[in-house]
């Protein structure tokens, strides 16, 4: 799908292509896997056109929009150092 149908969609109409697209996209990669996929180029298109999806969902702020996994701030460390010890 190009960049300029995806611009007169709506947040509803862009978040159900997503869903669609990613529906697609699981049918290809079980299709892949059973060795009955002819056209592997597809799979490569639907992926692209998920990303175009989502980066138009996350420029018209869309909280539909899926985020991206967020980062724990990392734990203090265990050990103490030698010269405290010493």
């Amino acid at each position: 799908m190009k960049a300029e149908d995806l611009k007169t969609k709506s947040k509803d109409e862009l978040v159900k292509l997503l869903m669609d697209n990613r529906k697609a996209q699981f049918n290809l990669r079980f299709q892949k896997s059973n060795g009955a996929l002819e056209n592997t180029s597809e799979m490569r298109k639907t992926r692209r056109t998920i990303a175009r999806i989502k980066t138009f969902l996350s420029q018209q702020g869309g909280e539909d929009a899926p985020k991206t996994a967020t980062k724990k701030p990392a734990a203090k460390k265990k050990t103490t150092s030698k010269a405290k010890a010493a």
